[in-house]
Formats: structure tokens, C-alpha cells, sequence
């Protein structure tokens, strides 16, 4: 059952939106791969504001998660495609259905 999640929220650049997009959609098999993350979301939060929601049984699994290939991934990209750091919460969560 999960228990815990991260919330990560991502700002284009100006120009580089379709990119990201494109760049978050392409992590889905890598979040399949995962086993410890039971639900993985990418989101699109308005024209330049994106987002991933992903959630996880246990701390190891979410520290798993940070210290992968999505992270790994986005951290190599990031000075290319977005306009601030990312924001990564962890989330405690409460209930889920």
C-alpha cells in the first residue's frame, strides 16, 4: 500500500515546453521498471508549469526513486530545459483509494 509520494514540480523555459513535455512523457517506462514506485504521474499544471506525482510503500522506495534514472535523467537536463530548479516535496499520505 502506499504510504508515500513525492510531488515535483517543474517550470519550463521560455521556448523549451514542448520539450519538456516531451522529455517527461519518455520517463514512463523507466517508471515501470521501477518496482518500488506503485503510481507514477506526469502532469501538465498550466502552459509552462509541469509536474510529477509519484508514490511509493516505503522511505526506501522513494530514496530508490530519487537516486534513479528519472532523477539522474532530469538532473542532466535541467540547466537545458527549465527555468528554476525543480521542487521536489515528499508527501505523506493520508488516504488512497
Amino acid at each position: 500500500m502506499e504510504k508515500l509520494a513525492l510531488l515535483a514540480r517543474l517550470e519550463a523555459k521560455p521556448g523549451k515546453e514542448t520539450e519538456l513535455k516531451e522529455f517527461i512523457e519518455s520517463a514512463l517506462p523507466l517508471a515501470q521498471a521501477e518496482p518500488l514506485t506503485i503510481r507514477w504521474y506526469a502532469l501538465q499544471l498550466g502552459p509552462t508549469t509541469f509536474g510529477i506525482f509519484d508514490t511509493f510503500p516505503t522511505e526506501d522506495g522513494r530514496q530508490a526513486h530519487l537516486a534513479g534514472p528519472i532523477a539522474r535523467a532530469l538532473m542532466s537536463k535541467a540547466d537545458e530545459l527549465l527555468a528554476s530548479p525543480p521542487q521536489i516535496e515528499p508527501v505523506s499520505l493520508l488516504a488512497v483509494k
